[in-house]
């Protein structure tokens, strides 16, 4: 459970500071009105029995923002998260611990960050077992919730270099087969989320009767959103297979933002970056890089006495936050969101029986 007591330790922002956080403005009535640059709704308050999982790339360990630390806790605590798959859980700026550390102590929760010098777990259930593969690119955690329902989560990072859409920006007349030799020659993004899906296969997770969550920064676009009717709305874009989120739903995998929203074009869940609109003194390319992915969440399978899966997991709501994006004339340092990506809330409501799978 979360610790209320230590609230007082965070420096209190001014109501408005707060709710810039999650960019939700609150009208008379109870209404909520917003100018999302995401396109999207505000997950609602949790009803019945749901997961919330909140994915979240925190820069630098939230050291590039005055109080950093204490804002990414504040955001935390605002998206009433049960889990956290956080990257860059950096060492914080003082004499205090990395980031994932420190925000478990703060809210009274477990983290596994094991040997990885950026990737964390941050959750209010307890851990099970923990695991991990390629200290830069994925650790993972077998949770039991409240009622005593296991599954298994992944906190993922894959190769920034040669972003496609920097890359059609700046080649635009690029063919479509070397547009694409940014995700496996000029990165090694397709190489490495091939070698996660791989390791989730030898340790069996891929054959679990349980639920399996893999989310993080992907660093590349989903091919779900770069489509013909996208590509008639962003400048930056092709009706083009990507590669990493194909590997991704070849394996087994939903995306879960888009399960719940369609459409991207009404919905589009930009994630990169509400902080920098601009890169090397060019327009920024803004694209969904962020994502949650479930492994057949629809899907049971068969033993020698029947069906294992007690239960599943089901996307029900997904928002980005902050909804509503800061100034971009404000120094980077006085801003209250602490991070160049944007944080993807996903609730996810069990289906199926209580009762425990082995």
């Amino acid at each position: 459970m979360i610790i209320t007591s230590v609230w007082h330790r965070i420096p209190r922002l001014p109501q408005r500071g707060l709710l810039t956080l999650l960019g939700v403005a609150l009208v008379a009535g109870g209404c909520t009105v917003s100018t999302a640059r995401s396109g999207d709704a505000p997950v609602a308050t949790p009803a019945g029995d749901t997961l919330r999982v909140l994915v979240w790339n925190v820069l630098h360990g939230a050291n590039d923002v005055v109080d950093g630390a204490e804002k990414a806790l504040a955001v935390i605590r605002a998206s009433n998260a049960d889990l956290v798959l956080m990257q860059e859980s950096y060492d914080i700026d003082g004499d205090r611990p990395l980031l994932g550390a420190w925000l478990a102590e703060q809210l009274g929760w477990n983290q596994w960050q094991a040997d990885s010098p950026h990737l964390c777990i941050l959750t209010r259930f307890d851990i099970t077992e923990r695991f991990t593969h390629e200290p830069w690119h994925a650790v993972g955690a077998r949770l039991v919730d409240d009622r005593g329902r296991d599954f298994i989560a992944w906190s993922i990072w894959i190769d920034y270099r040669d972003y496609i859409t920097g890359k059609l920006r700046d080649t635009p007349d690029i063919t479509d087969g070397d547009l694409l030799e940014s995700e496996f020659v000029r990165s090694q993004r397709l190489p490495q989320a091939q070698r996660i899906i791989a390791q989730l296969e030898t340790l069996g997770h891929l054959d679990l009767s349980i639920p399996l969550l893999v989310g993080g920064d992907w660093n590349t676009p989903s091919h779900l959103d770069w489509t013909l009717d996208t590509s008639r709305v962003y400048k930056r874009r092709r009706a083009l297979d990507l590669p990493v989120s194909l590997a991704m739903a070849d394996a087994g995998f939903i995306d879960s933002f888009r399960t719940v929203h369609p459409n991207p074009v009404q919905r589009p869940g930009i994630t990169w970056s509400p902080m920098y609109r601009t890169s090397g003194g060019k327009d920024q390319g803004f694209e969904r890089i962020d994502r949650l992915y479930i492994h057949r969440p629809d899907a049971v399978n068969e033993g020698e006495d029947g069906p294992k899966a007690g239960w599943k997991l089901k996307p029900v709501a997904g928002q980005v936050y902050p909804i509503v994006w800061e100034d971009d004339t404000i120094p980077v340092p006085d801003r209250q969101f602490p991070s160049d990506h944007g944080a993807v809330l996903m609730e996810l409501r069990f289906i199926g029986s209580n009762k425990r799978s082995k």
